[in-house]
This record gives structure tokens, C-alpha cells and sequence, in this order.
């Protein structure tokens, strides 16, 4: 009864943001998944078109991660700066990604003029464009000398956004391959790990911090106000929350204590939404389904994946409340969201069509130029 009771500490404002922050973004990141395959096919600019991952590719990737997970473990004070620095530089792609359409929207909404600046990267470069650049730097400058948690935690989301609508799956085949896979990975390397290399790696790697750069050319050259600058940062590689949101602080812990969610439970899921979402899109458009259909009528994938992906969420962080050790988030997250989908495709004998995809692959640059 005791062990039950402590499930209430799901019901802190840490806990409640988490799980609907982390929703969120994985719907999000399918969204815009399906936006920018739309605009790249409607404007037939492949040039940034996404990569569309194969067997070979989804195997690859667990094993790339796991020596990316013992290089961090291992020489992460001594690489710190250089991924800072690599973080850094994709925060502002990521985050000038994520709002460019809303500049395209208040371009046209309100009638602006936008006049062209320059060409880059065989792009062109406009004014809005440029100041959006200025804000997005600015943001990234920001955290650099804060290390604010609520700054990290938008970085964090603008990376998953980015990585899911440039990185993609064909079907349910390789999807499940790769959500396997990295299944195995998470759990090996959170229960297992420390039986091989003296420590959990995992959790080594989420919790520890990265030197800053800025910090340490401001003390070299004795700048003024160097108190100001954070001397460690969170890499925006994980959503985190403090434990004292809203004052709501758990018993036993302290102010300085975080929950956190790294972005590959919330990226990894993101790409099977955005598979299934790419599915009901066009079996919607094949079948000429009216637009004022509303969404739960429409009986989509995706808001069955979406449920799952809640429920899962929530198993994990009560399995890591009732443990008091970390857990596997995909242990949890797999299961309740490749689940659903496959059964649900199954009875609609939609099963065949999703495991072995259809239509065309925006990143194949020929076959679409042919088209």
C-alpha cells in the first residue's frame, strides 16, 4: 500500500510537465514531419530533403550509439568542449528549422515584404530570414551564459523536431527493426552495463555535465562578469524538469534535483508517429475524405500511437517511482506504441500495406525528378 501511495508523485507539477511536454513534442515532431515533406514536395526542392533509413541503417544506428555512449563515458571531460561546441552549432539550425514556417506565416498573414539579402548555401537568404538567424543565435547565447534549465529544454525539443523531420522511416518493417534494436540497447546498457564496466553508463552519461566553453575564454581573458556564467551546462540532449516546480518539492529530495527524459524516448516514438501519420495522411487523400471530418471520426494510427506513447510514459516513470532506480524508458515505450499500431492494422488488414510501405521516398532525388 505504501509502494501505491508513492505513484501520487506523479501527480507533481515535474511529473505533469514532463509527461505532457514529452506528448507533445512527439506529436509535434511527426507533424512537422509531414509538413516539411509536404512543402519539400509541393516546392520540388530536394536539396534538403530527408534521409530515409534502410536495414543496414537501422542496425547501424543502436551500435553507433552505443560507442557514442562509451566514448562519452570515457573521454567526455576531454571532448566536452568539442560537443559543446557541435551542440551548439545544431541548436541554431534546429531551432531556425522549427520556426521558419511560423515566418512564412506572418510573411503572409500580415503581407510583408521580405526583400532578398544574399545566397547561401546555394539558398536564398531573405531579411526575415536573417533576423530570425539573430533571434535564434541570441537563444542559443543565452543558454551558453545561463544554462538555464527552461532554455535547454526548448534546444532539446527544437533538436528531436529537426532529427524526426530529416530522419524517416519507410514502413512498419524497418520501423519495428529499428524499435527492437534499440529496445535491446536501452535495456543492456541501463540494467546491464555495470556489470561489465564498473558503472551504470547510461545514467553516467544523462547526468553528467559539460564544461563550458564560454566560461572558460571569459576566465582565461578575466572578462567582466564572469559570475554570471554558468561554469557547467545540461547538454540539450535530455528534457529536464526541477523537482521544486511550482514549489512542489518531493519528499526526500532536493531543489537541485531533476527529472529528466532523454530525446530518443521522445524521438524514437516520434518517427513511428510520423510513419503512421504519413500513412492516414494518404490513405485519407487516396479515399477523398472530407477535411471537415473531425480527427477521432477519421479512427487515424496516430492518435492510437499518441495514447500509447502517453501510457507508456507513464508506466516508465512509475516503475522508476516504485524501483527508486532509473529505467529504460523504451522498455515501456516499444511495446505501447508499435503495439496498438500493428494489432489495429492487423484487423483492418491494412497490415501488409504498412509493412512494406508505399508511395514515393522524398529523399530519392532521381526517382522524384523523374516523377
Amino acid at each position: 500500500m505504501e509502494s501505491l501511495w508513492k505513484l501520487t508523485y506523479l501527480l507533481e507539477p515535474a511529473s505533469l510537465a514532463l509527461i505532457a511536454t514529452a506528448i507533445s513534442v512527439a506529436y509535434a515532431s511527426a507533424s512537422r514531419a509531414l509538413d516539411y515533406g509536404k512543402e519539400m514536395e509541393r516546392n520540388l526542392d530536394f536539396s534538403e530533403a530527408s534521409i530515409t533509413l534502410d536495414h543496414s541503417q537501422a542496425l547501424m544506428i543502436p551500435l553507433a550509439s552505443s560507442c557514442s555512449l562509451l566514448l562519452m563515458f570515457y573521454l567526455f571531460s576531454s571532448v566536452s568542449h568539442l560537443v559543446t561546441a557541435f551542440t551548439t552549432v545544431a541548436s541554431v539550425m534546429a531551432l531556425f528549422f522549427c520556426l521558419s514556417p511560423y515566418t512564412t506565416y506572418l510573411k503572409t498573414r500580415f503581407n510583408l515584404m521580405d526583400p532578398f539579402v544574399s545566397r547561401c548555401c546555394s539558398k536564398s537568404f531573405t531579411r526575415l530570414q536573417g533576423l530570425l538567424m539573430v533571434f535564434c543565435i541570441t537563444t542559443v547565447l543565452a543558454w551558453l551564459v545561463s544554462g538555464h534549465w527552461l532554455l535547454n529544454n526548448i534546444l532539446g525539443i527544437s533538436i528531436c523536431i529537426a532529427f524526426v523531420s530529416h530522419v524517416r522511416l519507410p514502413n512498419i518493417k524497418i520501423c519495428a527493426l529499428l524499435l527492437v534494436c534499440l529496445f535491446v540497447y536501452d535495456i543492456f546498457w541501463v540494467f546491464f552495463s555495470e556489470r561489465f564496466f564498473g558503472a551504470n553508463v547510461m545514467v553516467s552519461v544523462a547526468t553528467q555535465k559539460a564544461s563550458n566553453p564560454v566560461h572558460t575564454v571569459a576566465n582565461k581573458l578575466s572578462l567582466p562578469g564572469l559570475q554570471l556564467i554558468t561554469k557547467k551546462l545540461e547538454l540539450p540532449v535530455k528534457l529536464v524538469f526541477p523537482r521544486n516546480l511550482l514549489g512542489g518539492i518531493v519528499p526526500g529530495s532536493s531543489p537541485g534535483d531533476y527529472m529528466m527524459l532523454g530525446l530518443g524516448d521522445m524521438a524514437i516514438p516520434g518517427m513511428l508517429l510520423a510513419l503512421v501519420l504519413f500513412f492516414d495522411n494518404r490513405k485519407h487523400k487516396d479515399a477523398n475524405v472530407p477535411s471537415d471530418v473531425s480527427p477521432s471520426k477519421r479512427r487515424n494510427y496516430v492518435w492510437y500511437a499518441v495514447t500509447g506513447y502517453g501510457v507508456g510514459l507513464v508506466a516508465a516513470l512509475a516503475a522508476g517511482i516504485l524501483s527508486q532506480s532509473p529505467q529504460p524508458a523504451l522498455l515501456y515505450l516499444v511495446p505501447s506504441t508499435l503495439g496498438p499500431v500493428m494489432y489495429l492494422s492487423w484487423l483492418r488488414n491494412e497490415l501488409w500495406e504498412l509493412w512494406e510501405g508505399s508511395g514515393p521516398i522524398l529523399n530519392e532525388k532521381a526517382r522524384l525528378l523523374e516523377v
